[in-house]
């Protein structure tokens, strides 16, 4: 397997992913607005939408990725398929029941997840029979994130990254097709994300069986391995999910916030999933296979080599993203959402959790690449102790920033905590031995800071000198956005090209070398 080529093959993926679901949040703010649907909607959906990125991108790959592909290493195919048929067999018993429970409580549940939204009881009903319809997709995308894991420990990583595309193909239909049969455009919503859930699980499904593995689901046996994946799973539900947590946290606390925060944050979180969900979910979803079998092997210089590639071109594009989401915050809200029920008080206020959110950008996808080190290696305590530490300085921040800045303060502290928990990684991975930059990464580092300086200073004058076009009707506007972007990108590459940060040679000999 090329590191590059599954990053590359991942990441294009979840760009496709990200592009269906602009189109997706373009119309639910044109419909729905930031609205009590919206909110009420945006809360029932966190829950499905967090169990993705923490079992999809986090804690069950974690766990189950190091242990399929160590065993497919030594023990062949077989003992890796009958792992994974175990597993199989105790996420979707203990997952069923917990979903039961879940449902049976949702009220006091909700109470939890939402407690500003008491104060409202049809805002609050509301919430409660949303997240009861799109609960059940907790369950589903936990199995497809086990398929997944298999597909990507066998090198097969399209089909796993292509599998989010189907949640918002779901939810565009849903949203146009059922908006008017159902109580509210919300309804249509949550029934698309439980929708998607089934989708999603019978693609992946048919696809690995299309690879040579047919899981068949038995009673559970709790045989040393599944009992080795339950012990990595929990912790790394806190180590590689820390991130997704703070906004979870954020979502509870803007509850209590004036009306509309939640569809701010929602809004403005979707904006930065953009680069975190092609770069970091990309890097780390690639990186942890390739690590787990040098590691595997006793492969220690592949793994650094590995490590240390994938780390460089995180940097290379994650730097820029954060530049270049600050330089553009406000237009970009306005010509993607600003239309229908979306007014320019709600562009306003999204634009300025979209700044605060992307000062964090560069560490959550550090998080996403530093994080596999851990897991490679076996160890998931360490990110659990860094991981607790950065939530409590998330909370902390929070009570400190939210009365000043509002929601946006929630932003700014998720982002401050972010860089905690990235640093704290760093610092650990380095002591251990885990991580050492070679040569190239300390050589690329400061020529990337420069390119990307040199391309921030660009935005910030570009978007001052075209505010007259953002002002025009919408063609001009989104003509004017796309050559903003189109511009930045030539430019950021003309200039990592002169730096030196990532010239096309070294890009090329990087895409054509062979993984470990």
């Amino acid at each position: 397997m090329n590191l590059f080529r599954a990053i590359a093959t991942v990441g294009g993926y979840t760009l496709a992913s990200r592009i269906a679901g602009f189109v997706r949040d373009i119309l639910i703010a044109a419909i729905v607005g930031a609205s009590m649907v919206g909110d009420a909607f945006f809360v029932a959906f966190k829950i499905p939408n967090l169990s993705r990125r923490l079992f999809g991108e986090g804690a069950f790959a974690a766990g189950f990725v190091p242990i399929f592909s160590s065993t497919l290493e030594r023990d062949g195919p077989e003992a890796a398929r009958a792992f994974a048929e175990d597993a199989l067999a105790i996420l979707a018993v203990t997952l069923g029941v917990m979903l039961a429970l879940f449902e049976l409580a949702m009220p006091w549940l909700m109470l939890g997840l939402a407690p500003g939204f008491a104060a409202d009881p049809a805002k609050f009903d509301l919430a409660v029979a949303l997240t009861r319809i799109t609960f059940p997709y907790l369950l589903l995308v936990s199995l497809v994130s086990l398929y997944a894991g298999v597909l990507n420990c066998l090198g097969r990583f399209a089909v796993a990254a292509a599998t989010p595309i189907l949640l918002n193909l779901c939810l565009i239909g849903a949203l146009l097709g059922l908006r008017d049969a159902l109580p509210t455009p919300g309804h249509a919503l949550a029934w698309g994300v439980a929708a998607a859930g089934v989708a999603q699980l019978v693609w992946i499904v048919l696809a690995t069986a299309r690879a040579g593995v047919r899981l068949r689901l038995h009673r559970p046996r709790f045989t040393p391995k599944v009992r080795d994946l339950l012990r990595r799973m929990m912790p790394a539900t806190v180590g590689s999910g820390v991130a997704q947590i703070n906004i979870a946290v954020d979502v509870i606390l803007a509850s209590l916030l004036p009306a509309g925060s939640v569809s701010y944050l929602f809004f403005a979180d979707r904006l930065t999933q953009l680069p975190l969900g092609i770069l970091g979910a990309a890097t780390g979803t690639a990186l942890l296979p390739l690590l787990s079998r040098s590691v595997g092997r006793g492969d220690g210089a592949g793994a650094q080599a590995t490590f240390n590639r994938a780390a460089e071109v995180a940097l290379l594009l994650a730097l820029p993203s954060s530049v270049a989401l600050v330089a553009v915050a406000q237009p970009i809200v306005h010509v993607l959402f600003e239309r229908g029920a979306f007014d320019a008080a709600a562009t306003a206020a999204t634009a300025q959790a979209v700044w605060a959110y992307a000062l964090g950008v560069p560490a959550y996808v550090l998080i996403k690449v530093l994080s596999p080190g851990f897991f490679a290696n076996g160890d998931t305590k360490t990110p659990v102790l860094i991981g607790v530490a950065a939530m409590l300085a998330n909370l902390v921040l929070n009570l400190l920033l939210m009365g000043p800045l509002l929601h946006a303060g929630l932003a700014l502290a998720t982002a401050i905590a972010a860089w905690a928990n990235a640093a704290l990684l760093y610092v650990f991975l380095r002591r251990r031995g885990f991580f050492v930059p070679d040569a190239a990464l300390r050589r690329a580092l400061p020529r990337v800071a420069i390119a990307t300086a040199g391309l921030g200073a660009a935005l910030w004058f570009a978007t001052d000198r075209m505010s007259p076009w953002f002002a025009g009707s919408e063609p001009v506007r989104a003509a004017a956005l796309t050559a903003l972007v189109v511009g930045g990108i030539v430019l950021y590459a003309a200039l990592a090209h002169v730096t030196g940060a990532a010239t096309f040679g070294r890009i090329l000999r990087l895409v054509g070398r062979r993984g470990h």
